[in-house]
């Protein structure tokens, strides 16, 4: 009897965590399926002060403010990363996308006064673009950008893949307020273009996919650098808006032209070139060759030499030159290296060329640099002056 009564505890202690652990399992299906389903969030154009807060209230998050820039920090069970927006009085704001989402994420901006024109551009990952009406879909791949305008009612969509990590820099022009600056009526603009700008109640629907850039990537890794604070770090990321919008719409203008065909670049070309600078970096000491460089990259000498051209208007010795002087003054402005230290450093082996080169340059020769640096904080106006 008293064998039975314990048999009878163990069964029902066995069909017990059965029971859990399929209840267990079916908990951990419906997180996963949970997953699965595409998150839609439809936000207010404008201004990106509403799409920071429709965001944050969708996904009932706190918003936080650094230096006039609203940021929402996604929390462990729906992501990494944030999503990071400011605007300024000029017309010009810009909100950026740095994320993994676990769930497939749809964002559509809906119209409450008037659409902004959008330069949109990729550092990382890629993303879906569509307008609200249209069935066509177009994905933005790493280092590419589009300029894109809706009309009316029409709204834009977009579209980020679960898992996958993106990197979406999109600078928002409110027309309306953009043409109260001095703009000198748009002169020097493909008529196209400036009917754009001039467009402030959004009449005209506009979409353009450029070819590939790492020089709206660095700019973008500038914008990201934290050192600055409160209005220096503002002033400087207006600034950096305005050089990325410039190199947009030099590259879209570019491809207008009549008189050149546009060199369309492929991604494996963008590839290569951040590969090789990679590797330039990395190896500041020593003097790389161009045939090194191409063997390493997986592509031809004059191919890596174009390509270079093409997104930094330098050959890749001017590159490695630049490189290695931005080096050089960092070393100057911030460690105990005296002069030949830092020759040796960037893998120069003449002092009389790197202080050439320093000068022409930066203005200054690497001794006076170095001098400043040392009288910094002295009251004599002629520290500021190099002698002759």
């Amino acid at each position: 009897m008293v064998l039975n009564f314990l048999i009878s505890i163990v069964e029902f202690r066995r069909k017990g965590l059965s029971l859990l652990l399929q209840m267990s399992i079916e908990h951990c299906s419906l997180n996963k399926d949970s997953k699965n389903e595409k998150m839609k969030i439809n936000v207010k154009a404008l201004p990106i002060e509403d799409i920071i807060k429709d965001l944050a209230e969708e996904l009932k998050l706190p918003i936080k403010n650094d230096s006039g820039e609203q940021i929402i920090e996604l929390p462990e069970d729906l992501g990494i990363g944030s999503i990071r927006g400011t605007s300024f009085n000029s017309g010009v704001g810009i909100i950026e996308y740095n994320f993994t989402f676990y769930q497939d994420l749809e964002l559509e901006f809906s119209v409450n006064k008037t659409h902004p024109l959008k330069f949109i551009f990729c550092s990382e990952g890629k993303v879906d673009h569509t307008f609200a009406e249209d069935q066509d879909m177009h994905t933005i791949h790493t280092y590419q950008n589009v300029i894109v305008s809706s009309s009316g009612n029409n709204g834009h969509v977009l579209n980020f893949k679960a898992n996958e990590k993106v990197y979406i820099s999109s600078i928002e022009i409110v027309r309306k307020d953009f043409s109260n600056r001095k703009n000198y009526n748009f002169e020097g603009l493909e008529p196209t273009l400036k009917e754009l700008f001039e467009d402030s109640v959004a009449e005209k629907k506009f979409f353009y996919q450029g070819n590939y850039s790492l020089k709206a990537a660095d700019i973008v890794e500038e914008i990201n650098n934290k050192n600055l604070t409160g209005f220096l770090r503002s002033a400087f990321v207006e600034g950096k808006l305005y050089e990325m919008l410039v190199i947009q719409i030099a590259q879209y203008q570019d491809d207008q032209r009549e008189d050149k065909t546009p060199q369309i670049m492929r991604r494996f070309d963008v590839e290569n070139v951040k590969n090789a600078i990679d590797i330039i970096k990395k190896n500041l000491n020593k003097n790389l060759t161009i045939d090194y460089l191409a063997k390493e990259v997986g592509t031809n000498v004059n191919k890596l030499q174009d390509n270079f051209k093409a997104m930094y208007g330098l050959t890749v010795n001017k590159y490695m030159q630049q490189e290695k002087l931005e080096a050089a003054k960092e070393m100057l402005a911030t460690s105990d290296y005296n002069i030949s230290q830092i020759v040796n450093e960037i893998g120069l082996n003449n002092r009389s060329y790197f202080s050439k080169i320093f000068k022409e340059k930066y203005g200054v020769s690497p001794k006076y640099f170095l001098k400043h640096k040392k009288t910094a904080g002295s009251d004599n106006d002629n520290d500021y002056y190099e002698e002759d």
